[in-house]
Order: C-alpha cells, then structure tokens, then sequence
C-alpha cells in the first residue's frame, strides 16, 4: 500500500515506511510481532525486559531469519541482565536500542560509538531534555495512558507531545493511547515525528500474549485499567484480582516490602504468556477500550493506514 505519510526524520532515521513503530512489550513483543512489523512497513522491536540472555539471543536470530527490514530492542535498563543484552543484541548485528526505565546517560555514548542509534523512553519534558544532553538520537515521548511501566507525573500525550516539543530538538516518537489512524494523525498534529503503539499491537496475531490475555483485552471497558504502585514502579493493570490485592495494600499504606513479597516473581509472566487472569499480572494500556478484535499485523497496519488517510481527507 502507499504511504499517505510524508517522509519524516524517523522514516529516515530507522530506514522504515512508515513511521509507526511497535512498542517493545514484556511476554508480546517477540520474533513473530517484531518480524511482522518490520515486513509491514514499521519498526519492529524485540521486547527484551522479560528474557534471559540465551532467549533474547534466540529471538534476535529468529526475527532476523522472518524479515530482511529493520529490527530493534527494547531495553529496560535497571534490568539485571541489561549489560548481557546490550553485547548480545550488538553481537546479533542490531544497530537499533531503545531504552528505558534508566539513566539515558548509562549506555548512550558506549552504544553510540558502536555506531548504533540510541532512543530513549521519556514521560516528562525535563527527562526528554536529559535525553537530548546524553546524546540520544530520539525520544519517545509516553503519555499516562501508556500500559506497562509509566511515569510518575501523569502527563497524558495531548499534554506531553507539545511540550516535548518545546524542549528538544531531536526527533519525537509519541506513545500512550494510540491505536488507530485517527490518533496518528493527532499526535503528529502536535509536532511528533512518529507514533510508538503498545497495546493494539499487544492484541494481534503474531503477539505473544496468551489468548486468555488478548480475550480480557478486548473485553476490557473504560476504566478497566488503573496506574499502581507509583511508591514502587509504577505500572499500569488491568483489573482482576491480582489488582484487587495491590489495591488493598496501596489503601492500607502498606511497605515496599509488603509490595515485593506480593508481586513474588513471574507474575507478568503468568499473567500475560501464560494466561492466568486472576493472580496474574496484566499490563495494559488505556486503549484496550478501544480494541475488540485480533487482527495480523498486515492486516492492523493496512487499517491504521486507511483510517489516517480518510481522516486527513476531511480537512
């Protein structure tokens, strides 16, 4: 399909069509979605903050041997294997990293002599202009409506988008509530260069979400999902009643301790891969609301590319 987009600094920047990229995901965002992703037209990216070493390794192989176009990963950088992930991914050939959940200045300058280009994950327009100072060559710019892990501050995109703009000169990735051609179209409205979509790209085909997770996605009503555990690592749920329980801590003012020993370990995991809806935990955005299909990724990236030239038309 044409492009209805006009070149932007990230089209270039990434070698891509268009300038969608799809989100690195915790337990969805592996070879098949990022592969797919890459062979629509987006930037793919290999969600590398739920996997061992020896995993990402495998998946990085994987994805390279679906698609020809470019890849990415994602890297959470207080992850304990963050260091391992960065040589892995470089070893595989990948010259695209985002990062997150991290200083930008920990591994921007090593992975730019490297001749990589370097993203980072911002929710304020202060950290985008750290972001800036490190060296990045863009940022993404994620609003409150975000699912996963979020910022403190709550800005929501509407807000963040403009004043990212004001702030930096590099080029802006907008993410947070956006899932169909409509809120393409408005993010870039407000001065981004390209969109990053999570959850719509949570709910296809290719993700590797279980099935139990992607039926609660489309089942999931406004005011399905709330921000947590902001004294700890914010992160937006979806309600179940794993969530009950955090809850009922976060009224009863309980320690980060009493936190910790409830989440315990693999909880996304069981929740998002492995499809346990009541003790799991599940990470979504805001926009699950919207989301009441599975579509392939083809299949999504044609839509969103039909709704945004429709509604460009009307003005």
């Amino acid at each position: 399909m044409s492009t209805p987009f006009k070149n932007s600094r990230i089209t270039e920047l990434f070698s891509i069509q268009y300038p969608i990229i799809q989100a690195g995901m915790v337990y969805c965002s592996g070879a098949k979605l990022a592969a797919a992703s890459a062979n629509a037209g987006c930037l793919g990216i290999i969600g590398a903050g739920s996997m061992r070493p020896d995993l990402l390794d495998q998946q990085i192989k994987k994805a390279q041997s679906l698609t020809n176009n470019s890849l990415a990963v994602n890297i959470p950088l207080l992850y304990k294997y963050a260091s391992e992930h960065i040589e892995i991914a470089l070893k595989n050939g990948i010259k695209i990293f985002f990062t997150s959940a991290g200083s930008p200045k920990k591994y921007t300058q090593y992975l730019k002599e490297k001749g990589c280009i370097v993203v980072h994950v911002t929710s304020s327009p202060e950290l985008a202009l750290k972001c800036q100072q490190a060296g990045v060559d863009a940022v993404v710019a994620e609003g409150f409506e975000a699912g996963g892990h979020n910022g403190r501050d709550e800005i929501t995109t509407m807000s963040l988008i403009p004043q990212v703009v004001k702030a930096v000169d590099i080029p802006i990735i907008a993410a947070g509530g956006i899932s169909s051609g409509q809120s393409i179209l408005a993010t870039l409205a407000l001065g981004a260069d390209a969109v990053q979509i999570g959850s719509r790209f949570a709910c296809t085909q290719e993700s590797s979400a279980h099935i139990n997770f992607k039926n609660a996605i489309m089942a999931a009503k406004s005011g399905d999902t709330s921000l947590s555990m902001k004294e700890l690592v914010p992160v937006r749920l979806l309600k179940n009643p794993f969530y009950e329980k955090v809850l009922q801590l976060e009224k009863s003012c309980a320690s980060k301790e009493a936190f910790i020993q409830l989440l315990g370990t693999g909880r996304a995991r069981d929740g998002m891969l492995e499809g346990d809806m009541v003790e799991g935990e599940l990470e979504i955005g805001q926009v699950s609301a919207l989301i009441d299909d599975i579509p392939s990724v083809a299949q999504l990236v044609d839509r969103l590319l039909n709704e945004y030239r429709t509604t460009l038309e009307k003005f």
